[in-house]
């Protein structure tokens, strides 16, 4: 049930091109171009729409997460031309690109952006669960970072309860590293410190 039927000579093709199309840093390439200078300087030092919306800049927060999660899907629809099996690992490669991005130091975002985009390319239906579950959990309890730690969760469960046990299972991998990644935002929810929807810093 989780073996490829595609050459491994393919399958690392796909992991390589997923990879590069990840680690593209559109936050800090964005950010850049308006004349922001590095983004890794403020706030958390990340690269992800989250910091990019600390500049002050709205627009670029915002093309900064469709970028990021437009990598995703590309990297996924395109090596869906020739097979799921290169799509679920030219997916897997742009989350990994997105989070250690070579060019970085592999030190590149937190991946939420990128986890969505994949989930659009490999099985849209999901995207809306997804949203369901982030919308409900932002609007009762008003953190974001919460809501999408939930919905990635919830994600997996919901993929195998479709049918789709190859994909629950790497997006259970990609939530597990989610929530490694977001392990300050964790303690700070722990600590009641982290910072809620609409409330200025």
């Amino acid at each position: 049930m989780f073996e490829f039927s595609e050459p491994l000579t393919f399958l690392l093709l796909a992991l390589a091109g997923g990879y590069l199309l990840g680690s593209i840093p559109f936050g800090l390439l964005l950010t850049k171009a308006a004349g922001l200078g590095d983004v890794r300087a403020i706030g958390s030092g990340n690269i992800g729409a989250t910091n990019v919306l600390r500049t002050g800049r709205k627009g670029l927060a915002a093309a900064t997460l469709l970028l990021d999660a437009f990598k995703g899907t590309a990297a996924v629809l395109i090596a869906r031309q020739f097979s799921m099996d290169l799509a679920i690992v030219a997916g897997f490669g742009a989350f990994l690109g997105h989070l250690f991005p070579i060019w970085l130091g592999f030190k590149g975002g937190k991946g939420v952006a990128t986890y969505i985009g994949i989930l659009l390319g490999l099985f849209w239906p999901a995207v809306l669960i997804f949203a369901g579950v982030w919308l409900g959990m932002a609007y009762f309890f008003r953190y974001s970072s919460l809501a999408a730690l939930t919905a990635t969760v919830v994600i997996p469960v919901a993929l195998w309860g479709l049918g789709e046990p190859r994909m629950a299972v790497m997006f259970g991998i990609l939530s597990i590293i989610v929530w490694v990644k977001h392990k300050a935002n964790i303690e700070r929810l722990l600590a009641g410190t982290e910072g809620k929807i609409g409330k200025k810093s």
